[in-house]
């Protein structure tokens, strides 16, 4: 099961009321709440408030969007999974996205990486008591800025509870990035759907349909549970939601149809 949604960052100049109802109305099921604007790390009110409004609109949270990279000293990072651990829990997300760094994979060194290793397993650990999942963020200048990293990673943390997003890094050609997706498909809880081409030009998603629709019939075809979360559409414009959740959808149903 494929299940459309919204990270709540794609309007991050709009307050929470509004990203909810524009998310019901475009007939979306699930919130990302993203912890740079929304719903801060550490404020149990306003995760309270976002859990209690998207819930009222009849919509379920996804997942904490945390800006978590594991940087700094252990007692900055351990204050700061603190904070992001908390606002995850009163907010009710049962996935905290993290990131793996801010540096290409290749330029970190080996004690760094072990470093960030020890440090998702600690914060892994703790989400776990909590029956909370942790996401890795596919990102460029991360430990997962390539597939090879990334699954490395997931090895090296060994955790049951970190799993892996998938977005199409920026410029990679089609048949590259759906390689990556077929690599980690069997790792992954959450796919961040946008169109962007050929760098960081932003296109409606029907733009990119043919890439979808094969993204969504791998991840149809490995079974289990995924979100597929809309992020960004063109020219930051509320007023596109709509159509492109539309679009959103019928890609998703498009991939799961059995091949003619």
């Amino acid at each position: 099961m494929i299940r459309p949604g919204l990270c709540s960052v794609t309007f991050r100049a709009l307050e929470v009321p509004t990203v909810v109802r524009l998310a019901a109305e475009a007939g979306l099921e699930r919130i990302e709440w993203a912890g740079d604007v929304h719903v801060p790390p550490g404020d149990l009110v306003a995760a309270r408030r976002a859990r209690e409004l998207t819930e009222q609109a009849g919509l379920s949270v996804a997942s904490y969007g945390s800006y978590l990279r594991f940087e700094g000293s252990d007692e900055v990072v351990r204050a700061e999974g603190e904070a992001v651990l908390a606002a995850a829990r009163e907010l009710g997300a049962p996935r905290i996205r993290v990131w793996a760094g801010s540096a290409d994979s290749a330029d970190v060194p080996s004690p760094e990486r072990a470093r960030i290793v020890r440090r998702l397993q600690e914060f892994a650990d703790l989400a776990a008591a909590h029956g909370i999942d942790v996401g890795l963020e596919f990102h460029g200048r991360t430990l997962t800025d390539e597939i090879g990293s990334t699954l490395r990673l997931l090895d090296e943390v060994g955790r049951a509870n970190l799993r892996t997003y998938w977005q199409p890094h920026q410029g990679m050609p089609e048949a590259e990035a759906l390689e990556t997706l077929r690599r980690a498909v069997h790792r992954l809880s959450t796919l961040h759907v946008f169109s962007w081409w050929p760098r960081s030009e932003r296109l409606p998603l029907s733009a990119r349909a043919a890439l979808w629709r094969e993204a969504f019939g791998v991840v149809a075809a490995a079974g289990g549970e995924h979100d597929a979360l809309l992020e960004f559409v063109p020219e930051d414009d509320p007023a596109l939601l709509r159509r492109e959740a539309q679009t959103l959808r019928e890609l998703i149903t498009a991939g799961a149809e059995p091949p003619r």
